[in-house]
């Protein structure tokens, strides 16, 4: 199919002054104008000039005398029958790889607009390289069958252009995602109770905001993911937040009741502890859960990465052993494709239209048409199967990081958290070393990492660094592997090197 070029409007043109000399010369002026100001850029297609001179009321042979003046002075090319562009030539040229400029807020900006752009800066992209967490490899992404039921969808079916719709979401994948999570995870739930979302982050949201009254606290896991609690940060409950300790059985629920037995929620990853990997052990389940009932608190279970689970069998999710307690999320985006941007919330019956309101005021109902592709993706069976498929390769693409970063890395300088699924490991790095430092460092090494210290509460701090494997082949994670050793080791010496103060040496801080 033939591309249509972009034909630039030109306002800032606007009149012209007849009684100040040649029309042709003030239109050419004008157009100089509009290119030095950005206002038509390099490449872009002009006017013809029987539609220029009829918006500017003036004889078409004005305009082409100002298009062959400013033609011949190289501001413009004639392209033929494609018409007239502004030059290519005139656009300035950029560096291969120009860094990424840092935004400075101005002076004066409200406090939740610092806030947020604080946020934007944390939360900014990863290059699509070993080890950004969810990046769709061609082995197991889901192209071909996802967009042949797109063209059968989209077009004329159930998924074609149409008016609003259910703030619930799409009914057909209501039901597909109350049959999935019965059968895969023990939910209990009907159709009714389940709200469609544009993932994980959103879900948090609505549970913030349904859940939560101005002096309500909250318990969240430390270490914890950075989305709950930038939230709870940006949404003035910084201090409401009860950093409730992590240990190997998740949550430690004793230590929760002696900070905040009040707290009206719980935020809590029991399948995948974020970022660390050990599930919630039973016992924690039962403790956490009559706690809630005790208080009349909410449980909000983020239910990440339960799929990929590489031994023995998952334990049953917290929503099957109270599903009047418990808020139960759950998302598409890192077993299928992260720019899906479907997830689900599934709550009790008595909060549905809570939420059903809160999504209304966020953002009305989720986008219509993959919400019908994802619906037959999974009455057709082909969920089951992907899944089955992606286990498989992480599986394999897991041991193999696991081996190489063994091999590479000695004990003193960094080790892996022991854990057995997911699509991420944590390295952790040696007393003393800054983890943001060398995840920017990686970064230039072309190397996408995430810091873990931010995920904990403040004065708790450890230094480690968050890996994906997901996506990416063999050969490609070893040479980054490699790489990301060197950095590592680099910045031990550069630690070594570090001359220490005269204060620091009289407190006994040898800076190791």
């Amino acid at each position: 199919m033939a591309r249509t070029a972009r034909v630039a409007d030109i306002p800032s043109i606007g009149a012209l002054d007849r009684s100040a000399g040649s029309l042709s010369r003030q239109v050419a002026q004008a157009l100089r104008d509009a290119v030095r100001k950005g206002d038509i850029q390099p490449g872009d297609a002009l006017p013809s000039t029987r539609s220029l001179a009829a918006s500017l009321d003036v004889a078409r042979g004005t305009v082409i005398e100002a298009y062959e003046q400013l033609t011949a002075e190289g501001f413009l090319e004639s392209k033929g029958r494609a018409g007239t562009r502004v030059a290519q030539a005139l656009a300035e040229p950029r560096p291969m790889s120009e860094p990424a400029r840092r935004r400075v807020a101005r002076a004066g900006l409200p406090e939740p607009a610092a806030a947020f752009a604080r946020i934007a800066q944390e939360f900014k992209l990863l290059r699509q390289v070993p080890f950004a967490v969810s990046v769709p490899m061609g082995s197991t992404a889901p192209a071909d069958i996802w967009r042949r039921l797109g063209n059968r969808l989209r077009a004329k079916g159930p998924g074609a252009p149409a008016g609003y719709a259910d703030p619930l979401g799409a009914l057909p994948l209501r039901e597909a995602i109350a049959g999935y999570v019965r059968k895969s995870r023990s939910v209990r739930c009907g159709a009714g109770q389940v709200i469609v979302t544009s993932g994980t982050q959103q879900g948090l949201f609505l549970a913030c905001q349904v859940l939560l009254g101005p002096r309500d606290r909250a318990w969240v896991e430390n270490p914890a993911y950075r989305g709950i609690t930038a939230i709870l940060e940006s949404t003035g409950r910084r201090d409401a937040m009860i950093r409730v300790p992590v240990d190997a059985d998740g949550i430690d629920v004793e230590a929760g009741i002696r900070m905040a037995r009040e707290a009206r929620a719980a935020f809590v990853t029991p399948s995948h502890q974020y970022p660390l990997g050990m599930p919630m052990s039973m016992a924690r389940r039962n403790a956490l859960l009559a706690w809630a009932r005790a208080r009349q608190a909410w449980v909000v279970e983020d239910d990440y990465d339960s799929e990929l689970r590489y031994q023995g069998y998952p334990f049953p999710s917290l929503q099957g052993l109270d599903p009047d307690r418990v808020v139960y999320l759950g998302t598409f985006s890192k077993i299928l494709f992260p720019s899906l941007r479907l997830g689900y919330v599934i709550v009790p019956d008595d909060l549905v239209d809570a939420f059903c309101g809160a999504r209304v005021l966020m953002d009305r109902h989720p986008p219509n048409a993959d919400q019908y592709v994802l619906a037959a993706f999974m009455a057709e069976g082909h969920l089951e199967r992907h899944i089955r498929k992606v286990r498989n390769v992480y599986a394999d693409q897991r041991l193999r990081l696991i081996e190489t970063l063994t091999e590479l890395l000695p004990r003193e300088l960094a080790w892996l958290e022991p854990g057995d699924q997911g699509m991420h490991l944590v390295l952790w790095l040696a007393d003393g070393m800054d983890d943001r430092a060398v995840a920017e460092l990686a970064a230039r090494a072309g190397v996408s990492v995430r810091a873990v210290s931010p995920m904990f509460a403040p004065g708790t701090e450890r230094s480690g660094l968050v890996l994906g494997f997901g996506g990416f082949s063999s050969t490609q994670m070893k040479a980054a592997a490699q790489r990301l050793a060197a950095v590592i080791a680099g910045a031990v010496k550069v630690r070594k090197r570090r001359p220490i103060s005269k204060k620091r040496r009289s407190e006994g801080d040898d800076d190791e």
